[in-house]
């Protein structure tokens, strides 16, 4: 902490942004509470609500091999796990849903119609481990008869595994999660790098240090005597549970002294190492990928923008190299089954031409390969899932292909060819938040402005884009069939 700073210098404002956030949440309850009621008045006669049921119907009644399956989506709170819940129970199958509700607030899935029942689940704890939560899981598969589980919650990636594990084991359900080592390795980004760097892959610089002279070598490449290094990076503290343990950007100072002053407060040692990468400039984007037996089943590109997604076109140029680079990367797992999610960087000057290409040759996308880098993985539901809302019955049955037995191709699902990759429409709209859009974008200027921080020409043009959004974009919450 800075001298001149307090406690309650650094309390004071999150304080206010907390009263603010819950003052504007009981302004909003009433109207929130009338658009629900409206909502749910109406649903039944909107023409997709219409669908939805006629084709729930169809289903059961187009073919004497399908029958529902008992579909558990843990996470629902978000908008990854409720796209889920929603995409099983519009394939017409029976979904359960549930979540940890910390001090006992329902989550925005908990009243969703495409939910049969919900649960209410224990949170991992320092104290406890995973035992209690595991055994929450344990218990509802085997009294709902759970068939499939996918979990979207916020926890630790290989918390899930070791239950993952341990449910397949005790019961007939599958689990979609990768196996606890290859969880472990997409977890850490140093271990996530190295194997991506193996396999041949692009990867930005990166380098393990255990002391402050290898920290500066990272630094400066071309070594400290050298001359300024314009080389940026991030830096963080691999130890689990360490203050720094977050990625931060490293920007050499102006001298060789003050970036080793700043080295020497990290205090990298062997035994609390540090792991640098190369900040690449340019674009970021995010996958998310379905993986069912080592084959990719499932996949979409999006840039990663605050508070929206908007996929890339699956034949651009940019998106089948993502696939290409993500293809090889899970080649080595085997036939495992699960979720990953890359995040890449991508230059200014290849993403351009990447997003605006199309009909390209295999060459020619291989050589575009090369020129993206991954940054780090997620061996989870990446939140880019919700784009697949126009895909959402061909998605379910996707994943329930993984169970032995599930109807053969026809009718009842479309004649769906086995070998095709789910990828959202052509036509799918951009989504975004609309709470933290109206926060960010029209209360969070409009405070910026009353401290002087803006002026009210930016106050304006924040307004009309947020106004732009909330016109063309579509909420990735709320449906008018689902309030």
């Amino acid at each position: 902490m800075a001298p001149n700073s307090s406690p309650s210098s650094s309390i004071f404002p999150c304080s206010l942004k907390t009263s603010a956030i819950i003052i504007l949440c009981a302004f909003f309850t009433p109207f929130c509470t009338f658009v629900a009621a409206l909502s749910s008045a109406i649903s039944p006669f909107t023409k997709l609500s219409k669908h939805i049921k006629h084709h729930r119907q169809w289903r059961q009644k187009s073919s004497s091999t399908f029958r529902p399956r008992t579909v558990l989506v843990t996470g629902v709170g978000p908008a990854k796990g409720l796209a889920l819940a929603r995409a099983f129970y519009r394939a017409g199958h029976r979904v359960v849903g549930a979540d940890f509700e910390p001090y006992l607030v329902p989550v925005c899935g908990h009243f969703s119609s495409s939910i049969e029942i919900f649960y209410r689940l224990s949170r991992p704890s320092r104290s406890e481990g995973t035992a209690t939560y595991i055994q929450d899981v344990l218990s509802l598969v085997l009294k709902e008869k759970i068939e499939l589980w996918i979990s979207c919650l916020a926890i630790l990636a290989t918390d899930d595994a070791e239950a993952a594990e341990i449910i397949e084991r005790r019961t007939r359900c599958k689990a979609i999660q990768l196996d606890h080592t290859s969880t472990e390795t997409l977890s850490q980004t140093p271990s996530f790098t190295y194997s991506a760097k193996e396999l041949g892959l692009s990867v930005p610089e990166s380098h393990i240090v255990t002391s402050e002279i290898e920290a500066l070598n990272a630094v400066y490449p071309a070594g400290p005597r050298a001359g300024q290094s314009k080389r940026n990076l991030t830096i963080s503290s691999i130890r689990q549970g360490s203050p720094n343990h977050n990625f931060e950007a490293f920007t050499p100072l102006p001298t060789l002294g003050k970036t080793a002053e700043r080295i020497r407060k990290l205090s990298p040692t062997p035994f609390s190492p540090f792991f640098t990468q190369e900040s690449i400039p340019g674009t970021e984007y995010t996958t998310h990928t379905l993986i069912l037996k080592g084959k990719l089943t499932a996949f979409v590109a999006c840039p990663s923008t605050p508070n929206n997604y908007t996929a890339l076109p699956y034949s651009s140029a940019l998106s089948q190299a993502m696939l290409l680079y993500t293809g090889a990367y899970i080649s080595s797992f085997g036939a495992t089954t699960g979720h990953l999610s890359l995040t890449f960087r991508v230059p200014d000057s290849v993403s351009t031409i990447g997003e605006n290409t199309f009909g390209v040759s295999g060459s020619q996308i291989q050589e575009l390969m090369s020129k993206i880098y991954a940054v780090s993985a997620y061996p989870g539901v990446s939140t880019a899932v919700v784009l697949f809302s126009d895909e959402s019955e061909g998605l379910a049955e996707t994943y329930l292909s993984i169970l032995p037995g599930h109807e053969p191709l026809g009718i009842a699902n479309g004649h769906r060819d086995p070998y095709r990759v789910i990828t959202p429409e052509p036509t799918v709209l951009s989504y975004y938040w609309v709470g933290q859009k109206l926060v960010s974008g029209v209360f969070g200027s409009l405070f910026a402005l009353l401290r002087g921080q803006v002026g009210v020409r930016t106050l304006w043009r924040s307004w009309i884009d947020v106004a732009g959004i909330l016109l063309v974009y579509k909420d990735a919450t709320w449906e008018v069939w689902d309030p």
